[in-house]
């Protein structure tokens, strides 16, 4: 392969044969990545026909993002005659990778669109809102935000299942839209949730036990799954199963029954407390398809049973759909 009479060529040539730089080869040659097959009498590398080969493997691994420690690995077990299990185990780790990676790179291509396309003057404030959100944009602020929010002795299984409904997902590959609206979500939550300076948490919060607030929430999760229903519909928020079961869950919370006097209580109660419907708005606008309907989120369900309550209130009738069962 190689002109000179003995097989081997100098660090230059080799270079050439494998279109790197003479910096490239001596860099694996001093890692012990690539052996020389002998020195000249002026003390120059010479390699063998072999090293050709085994650059053009050096520069694959390396081409797909493995680091040159996993690379000597690989040779080693190859020189070893091995059957390959620490590359494919170094592929398999790549991989695993490189998704976040990806994700992170949408993030930034959909935050510069972001950016971009806005007009120059409102940049500046752009920049300080995105800039505060992570290429790889955590939960751990909502999270944050709910454990603040929710009763201080609820169970940690009725907390997980919760925050599983209430904490969107940034998406994968996201619109700008939607970059935009997780950043105003994590700026949401970073301030007092209440900004008049009032309780942070719902007057219900403050009967509820450990026990009480499981049966809740529980409660509260079904009555939203129907009033979710209604909003799907386009139905207007009106008694039925939705609201007895919205309304059954805080009479169980305070341990008594559900009557007109409770329900005008409720109303009012409910009505009084802390707002963050700016949370469920930008929800909706973090998780939603670009051109499908709008998802009811459990703040949309919550303010349907709550107009629902204070229509059937305000039109003097606070009594359960089906009388005498409470």
């Amino acid at each position: 392969m190689f002109s000179s009479h003995d097989g081997l060529c100098a660090i230059g040539e080799l270079a050439g044969y494998a279109g790197v730089s003479v910096k490239t080869v001596r860099f694996y040659s001093d890692g012990g990545l690539l052996p020389e097959a002998s020195r000249s009498v002026g003390g120059h590398r010479r390699y063998g026909p072999e090293a050709v080969e085994r650059l053009a493997l050096i520069r694959s691994l390396r081409g797909l993002g493995l680091p040159v420690a996993q690379v000597r690995r690989i040779l080693d077990e190859q020189d070893a005659g091995g059957t390959g299990d620490v590359l494919e185990s170094a592929v398999a780790g790549r991989l695993r990778t490189l998704g976040p990676e990806l994700r992170a790179l949408r993030w930034r291509e959909a935050a510069l669109r972001l950016v971009r396309d806005c007009p120059p003057a409102e940049r500046p404030a752009r920049l300080r809102l995105v800039g505060a959100v992570a290429e790889a944009p955590s939960t751990a602020p909502l999270v944050r935000f709910w454990r603040a929010w929710l009763p201080a002795r609820m169970p940690a299984r009725s907390v997980a299942a919760f925050l599983e409904v209430a904490v969107p997902q940034p998406p994968e590959d996201p619109r700008p839209a939607q970059v935009l609206a997780f950043a105003r979500l994590n700026a949401f939550v970073s301030r007092p949730c209440d900004d008049g300076g009032g309780p942070c948490q719902p007057g219900a919060h403050e009967a509820a036990g450990a026990r009480e607030s499981a049966v809740l929430y529980a409660a509260l999760a079904t009555a939203y799954d129907l009033a979710g229903e209604e909003l799907r519909r386009g139905g207007t928020p009106r008694p039925g199963a939705a609201l007895d079961g919205f309304v059954d869950a805080y009479a169980r919370t305070y341990g008594i029954r559900d009557t007109p006097a409770f329900r005008r209580r409720l109303a009012g109660r409910l009505a009084a407390d802390p707002r963050i419907d700016r949370y469920w708005e930008l929800t909706a606008e973090v998780t939603g398809a670009p051109d499908g309907p709008v998802e009811p989120t459990p703040g949309a369900a919550h303010d349907w049973l709550l107009e629902a309550l204070g229509a059937q209130v305000s039109a003097g009738s606070g009594e359960p759909a089906v009388p005498g069962t409470r």
